[in-house]
């Protein structure tokens, strides 16, 4: 038989792959648009007289990072595209690097504790291979290993610009809604007054493991992308959806909604502050957790400009609920991790103080909403996919302007307000569930043949 011959030609063989990548027009708008936003962040940041997300970033290549824990777990998500060898390599030369900063730091009197003390090392292997992929790679290689170690790049990226946004919600938002969202929260039964004082009759082991799950959140969403994406290695190609591209785009997102909607939490409006920021005399009054709050009109507050407006919606809500969402198709290990981190951060963030129960009901509607909508741009959209996607901002838009202009009609009839709100944010869960079954159908069982007795 002759051999077949390619209808490609040389030079459509040798440059196809790394063309294809950079031809499609949406993955250069959004390269654009990401690097402008950062751009945009760092401008914003200098201009109050800090280092923006860019600068915090190269500073961790020297300094010590603010998330040891982040920067490999951000090393782990790249080294999908590694081989075992790769992997095994990669991991004694971040943790070899780090033993040197630390013995450095620990000679010249520098002392950094907990997690501060080690994470560049997971920084310099991601940089590195950016460095072999660019000079030693060519072809389809190149561009995965781009990929991947744009992947583990961008959760890191996303964690800075974090925290320029909320750097920025503070300083350009003096007025806060918190009185309002109290009010409302009445038609939920105050839940963060109920589990502070939980929380707080747990003891210091309770708060401690509450604490690290809230702070770890990141954390948690690697793993589950990382059984998501254990196959990227040996298929040499990424899944077209995972966990990490609704955690960002929820990252992205929500912080632009803190703008629109400033909320401090009631730890800050109505008690003593945490992490350094706030306290008694920007609050209202000190109740949270001990005093019910009273049912007053409310009005609009100022507060000072350090900390964060990032209440409204729930972020870590959002995220905790994606996670969860992500880790229903695992091994029951995942599921059981998906739950209990969904559980422990709901619990952490009204135990704290950190946020109202109408931030979590707003959250969970806010990641549905973002998940539909990353779901439905990967697959196509369709007549379901933005029905799902417009009750969801329907039902969003209806919570922030009820809290907004309803909170005392919600508070004076909590048996009718409270249940409407929970229906609405059910009515979400239940669209998304039935709308991803159509989208994910269950195989049909695989029919045994008949067996017949046969005469030989």
């Amino acid at each position: 038989m002759p051999p077949r011959i390619s209808s490609l030609t040389n030079d459509e063989t040798a440059v196809s792959p790394w063309h294809r990548a950079w031809a499609r027009p949406w993955a250069v708008a959004a390269a654009v648009v990401a690097l402008g936003f950062l751009i945009t962040l760092e401008i914003a940041s200098r201009h109050y007289g800090l280092p923006g997300p860019i600068t915090n970033q190269v500073q961790e290549v020297v300094f010590a990072p603010k998330s040891g824990p982040l920067l490999y777990a951000s090393m782990a998500l790249m080294m999908v595209v590694l081989t075992w060898r790769q992997r095994f390599i990669s991991t004694g030369v971040a943790i070899g690097i780090d033993v040197v900063f630390l013995l450095v730091r620990w000679a010249t009197g520098v002392g950094v504790a907990g997690s501060h003390c080690f994470g560049n090392g997971a920084l310099w292997v991601m940089l590195g291979w950016a460095v072999i992929a660019v000079t030693r790679r060519t072809g389809e290689e190149r561009v995965l290993l781009l990929k991947g170690v744009g992947l583990g790049l961008l959760l890191v990226a996303g964690r800075k610009a974090g925290d320029a946004w909320l750097l920025i919600t503070a300083k350009t938002r003096p007025v806060v809604l918190d009185q309002y969202v109290a009010v409302a929260d009445h038609a939920l039964g105050d839940p963060s007054w109920l589990m502070g004082r939980i929380v707080r009759a747990t003891g210091p082991v309770g708060s401690h493991l509450l604490d690290w799950v809230y702070i770890q959140l990141a954390v948690a969403a690697v793993l589950v992308a990382l059984y998501q994406l254990r196959n990227v290695s040996a298929e040499r190609r990424f899944p077209r959806h995972h966990v990490v591209r609704t955690f960002l785009a929820i990252g992205v997102l929500g912080p632009a909604i803190y703008m629109i909607y400033p909320v401090v939490g009631p730890v800050f409006a109505y008690g003593d502050g945490a992490f350094g920021t706030g306290g008694g005399h920007w609050a209202v009054a000190n109740l949270w957790p001990d005093t019910p709050l009273p049912i007053t009109a409310p009005q609009l507050m100022t507060y000072d400009d350090i900390t964060p407006r990032n209440c409204m919606p729930s972020l870590h809500t959002a995220w905790a609920t994606t996670i969860f969402i992500h880790s229903r198709k695992g091994p029951r290990f995942l599921r059981f991790a998906g739950t209990f981190w969904l559980v422990a951060t709901l619990t952490a963030t009204l135990g704290f103080g950190y946020h109202y129960g109408a931030d979590l009901v707003a959250g969970v509607v806010f990641a549905l909403t973002v998940e539909a909508a990353m779901r439905s741009f990967e697959r196509g959209w369709d007549r379901s996919g933005v029905r799902l996607v417009a009750h969801g901002v329907t039902v969003f838009a209806a919570l922030l302007v009820s809290y907004r202009y309803l909170p005392t009609d919600m508070a004076e009839h909590p048996w009718v307000a409270g249940p409407l709100v929970m229906l609405a944010m059910f009515s979400v869960i239940d669209g998304y569930i039935r709308t991803t079954r159509k989208w994910n159908p269950e195989p049909a069982p695989t029919r045994q043949p008949d067996r017949r007795l046969e005469l030989v």
